[in-house]
């Protein structure tokens, strides 16, 4: 498109430093179906144009979405009045970019069926089967179901002269079923989180056939025992729960601008500081986690970020030892690092790149283990399935989880299943309390769709994954 060069030579002609432009047309289609009841079925386009303008060691954003030259010319100067007016703020503390080359490339999510090409009408008819199904037992007073598909058309220049070519789809799936018995009620959801796949991935998942396990497992935990007083226990964690505990205790606090105090909005900075890499024992020696925007279907996996850094593949946690970042251009030098790790991502058009959480997940265990062995070798715990209620503190330390599905565990059996449970702990006793993974065999990917940060705010996208795994010692009890 001829506006890329025309941004990006108009940049540079002001004086630029560096430059990019990004074109992107976003559709989102969300349909929420509750009970048998249709109460959404929305499909939204944005498309427009976001500048940004690198001049002495500050940057400046502008955005537009009308298509014209003098449009395009104009948001360049503003991008570049913007850079011109944040270097004169903080004189003495000049940004800096790592050094990238230049790529001239073509991205697309592999998929074989393209959601948004699936007619509406059939959408709502499987949501339809779906509640249908998990209305029909008797003591399930509501059901939920809801498809999210997104796609970004993008279209990427820098002055480095990048030119990047990038289609992204990813689709989410969500089912729940809410039992009520005896003064109380309990839900049950089945979410694996969003895939960069097409329809194809919806069709291998027999929704229909899976909300009569999510209605009947509802049934089963509205009637189920609560656990009683706080103990320290083992636990055992499947992969969709430690998705969401890695996130927030793993994903954060390594996000290089939040380890810097740039950002503290959401949940605060970081404990994880810049003299700890190499030497501070983040988890146990089994616990390695890894950055990695290149794996296959995950949500963070679109061939490069907004700054043109191709996707990667790092120890963030090597060996249980906090070992790297998730970084962007600007905030990798700040810490001596020459390169990026390509963690630089906006939402829409009208979002300004931020350094966002990559594609991050658990190794599994390098020796055979499967959940059934694990779950046989734990003498007094609780096995938690699906993600719950979630706190943290303001650096990342201190947290508490509940989960979606519980069983006790006795003399290696599951005794009775749970509910109300919840769990506490900190940074680094939880980490360095995990002494057993289950193999490759189980690991399973979850990704997320909704992680809120910045201001204004915008909602990221990433894949967590792991293996079952235990946890010792640590404090568990029931909630009321």
């Amino acid at each position: 498109m001829k506006y890329l060069d025309l941004a990006m030579n108009a940049a540079s002609s002001l004086g630029a430093e560096y430059a990019d432009i990004r074109i992107q047309r976003s559709t989102d289609q969300r349909i929420l179906m509750r009970n048998l009841s249709l109460k959404n079925a929305d499909t939204q386009v944005v498309d427009g144009y976001g500048i940004r303008v690198f001049k002495d060691g500050a940057w400046g954003f502008a955005h537009n979405n009308v298509y014209n030259d003098e449009a395009v010319l104009a948001t360049v100067e503003k991008a570049f009045h913007i850079a011109e007016l944040s270097a004169t703020v903080n004189r003495d503390k000049k940004l800096r970019l790592t050094p990238e080359r230049s790529y001239i490339a073509t991205y697309k999510t592999p998929y074989k069926t393209d959601p948004f090409e699936i007619p509406l009408s059939e959408k709502v008819e499987l949501l339809t089967q779906i509640n249908s199904n998990m209305l029909s037992y008797e003591g399930i007073r509501q059901a939920m179901s809801y498809f999210i598909m997104h796609k970004d058309e993008k279209l990427f220049a820098s002055t480095l002269g990048t030119r990047l070519d990038i289609t992204y789809v990813f689709v989410d799936p969500i089912i729940t079923a809410t039992a009520v018995a005896d003064g109380d009620s309990q839900s049950r959801t089945f979410d694996e989180g969003g895939r960069t796949v097409g329809w194809e991935w919806i069709e291998e998942l027999d929704l229909a056939e899976k909300a009569k396990q999510i209605a009947q497992e509802a049934l089963i935990k509205v009637k189920a025992d609560t656990l009683g007083p706080e103990e320290r226990r083992s636990l055992v964690l499947d992969p969709n729960h430690l998705g969401l505990t890695m996130h927030e205790s793993v994903g954060h606090p390594t996000e290089l601008d939040r380890v810097l105090g740039w950002e503290a909005d959401y949940a605060g900075i970081s404990f994880a500081t810049p003299e700890k890499l190499k030497n501070y024992r983040y988890g146990s020696e089994i616990v390695n986690f890894v950055g990695d925007n290149t794996l296959a279907e995950g949500m963070a996996t679109m061939g490069f970020d907004d700054d043109g850094v191709p996707g990667q593949r790092w120890h963030i946690i090597k060996d249980g030892i906090l070992n790297e970042y998730g970084s962007t251009r600007d905030t990798a030098m700040e810490i001596g690092l020459d390169y990026s790790r390509g963690c630089n991502r906006a939402t829409y058009y009208f979002d300004q790149p931020i350094n966002r959480i990559p594609n991050l997940y658990l190794l599994p265990g390098t020796k055979a283990l499967s959940p059934a062995e694990l779950i046989a070798d734990t003498e007094d715990g609780v096995y938690i399935q699906g993600r719950g209620s979630f706190s943290i503190d303001q650096h990342r330390v201190n947290f508490q989880f509940g989960g979606d599905f519980f069983w006790e565990i006795k003399n290696g059996k599951l005794y009775r299943p749970l509910k109300k449970v919840l769990y506490k702990s900190c940074n680094p006793e939880f980490w360095n309390s995990c002494d057993a993974i289950c193999d490759k065999r189980y690991w399973r990917p979850f990704g997320v769709v909704n992680c809120g940060k910045g201001q204004p705010s915008q909602t990221a996208r990433m894949t967590h994954g792991s293996a079952p795994a235990r946890f010792r010692n640590i404090r568990v009890g029931g909630s009321q």
